[in-house]
């Protein structure tokens, strides 16, 4: 693990295990703020007087959408007061508002909780991203990303579990509250390790202008664009099927209290994913790494849709070929987050904000439209693991200007 992390400055005072796990943490307190939720769902909507059950997936909806809408200004805002005012602000109101959703009483209110909750979370993604970028480029910076997403997938590991044994316990508000606590945690850590990372001579100005070319500059740039929306929508597939997981799992292919162990074991599967990247990336490169991956997705989307359409289709079917489609995403996210941000440093911030705000609007949104296709069925969701597979691929090539594979040896001019 040292390898790539050691090669920081010197005066930067955290090792580089430190980093991994406290950039992972801080990307992880969302996916917690999802994944602890699910075998909740169920009891959360009786209580709150929720009858129809493809409304109950609004709690993690709404968390998500809001979430990529909340991360379009904390990196420009990042780009001119530092890294560390905008991360404290972000875990502050990551703790208040979840507090504050513990103790609501009525299903809309909670979902506005849910939704600045979310709102806050997207900074602590932009945060992490941003800093690491600060720090690393290239395939180091993938190495990087994927060693922290290998740390980050402990938390699906053990969130629905973490979630099943409150309830067990206790009320399912706790699981906020135990959320609410993680956040103050991690927020005293980084206050008293983690150093302010943004160079000097990088801080721009908040003027309407600079924010808006530098967003433009991120978002027009050929070679990150086809990145970053085909990521968005092959993310949007993973979120539609966190949305109907549940559903589909727990109750449609009978898993029932065995949800967590399975949502849990694919999480672990992907974990292994990511430090395999982490393993191989510099060697053969970014780009060929996540271009074998991106076909082999699409190929998995075709074998899931062959065995929804069959009919019939068992718990032990599904699961091994959506745990394999799981598995490639490790693959594609920290490779195609590295590419996408390597053409900029001085505006790392902005970039990294308007990225993930595309990646996580675009992402949760049809992650939501697939979760309302539910139909007591596989189908939806494997057909749009295929199309977004598909289309992702179209993507990349335009980015690529149609050439598969190439390993990029120069360094990229930086914006």
């Amino acid at each position: 693990m040292s390898t790539s992390v050691s090669a920081a400055p010197r005066h930067f005072p955290m090792g580089g295990r430190e980093f991994v796990v406290m950039m992972a943490l801080l990307q992880a307190l969302q996916a917690l703020a999802i994944d602890a939720m699910l075998p909740a769902l169920g009891v959360m909507s009786q209580d709150l007087g929720v009858h129809d059950s493809n409304q109950r997936q609004l709690v993690v909806g709404v968390f998500l959408i809001c979430s990529g809408l909340g991360s379009l200004f904390p990196g420009a805002l990042a780009d001119r007061f530092g890294r560390r005012p905008v991360l404290f602000v972000c875990l502050g109101g990551y703790v208040v508002f979840s507090l504050a959703a513990a103790l609501m009483q009525d299903f809309t209110a909670l979902l506005v909780m849910r939704g600045l909750a979310g709102l806050m979370s997207a900074g602590m993604i932009v945060m992490s991203m941003t800093i690491i970028r600060d720090r690393f480029q290239g395939d180091k910076m993938a190495r990087t990303q994927s060693l922290v997403a290998m740390v980050f997938m402990i938390v699906p590991m053990i969130a629905p579990t973490l979630g099943q044994a409150v309830l067990l316990v206790a009320d399912w508000r706790w699981i906020f509250g135990i959320m609410a606590g993680l956040g103050a945690l991690l927020a005293l850590w980084a206050a008293l390790r983690l150093p302010e990372t943004l160079h000097p001579e990088y801080r721009q100005h908040i003027e309407v202008q600079v924010i808006a070319r530098n967003m433009g500059t991120a978002l027009m740039n050929r070679s990150a664009f086809g990145y970053v929306f085909g990521m968005a929508l092959v993310q949007g597939a993973l979120f539609g099927y966190i949305n109907s997981s549940q559903q589909l799992v727990a109750e449609q292919f009978g898993a029932g209290d065995s949800f967590p162990l399975i949502f849990g074991g694919m999480a672990l599967a992907m974990a292994c994913a990511n430090l395999t990247n982490s393993r191989i990336v510099e060697r053969f490169g970014a780009r060929r790494v996540s271009h074998t991956a991106l076909l082999g997705f699409i190929m998995l989307g075709a074998v899931q849709l062959w065995l929804a359409e069959r009919g019939n289709e068992t718990l032990w079917e599904f699961a091994p070929v959506m745990t394999l489609n799981l598995c490639l995403m490790g693959f594609l996210g920290a490779n195609f987050a590295s590419i996408a941000l390597q053409p900029f440093a001085r505006i790392a911030g902005a970039a990294a904000s308007l990225q993930t705000f595309m990646r996580l609007v675009i992402g949760s949104a049809l992650g939501a439209f697939i979760g309302q296709l539910y139909d007591g069925s596989a189908r939806p969701l494997a057909f749009s693991l295929m199309a977004a597979g598909v289309v992702a691929l179209l993507l990349v090539l335009y980015s690529e200007r149609g050439k598969l594979f190439q390993r990029r040896h120069g360094v990229v001019p930086q914006a």
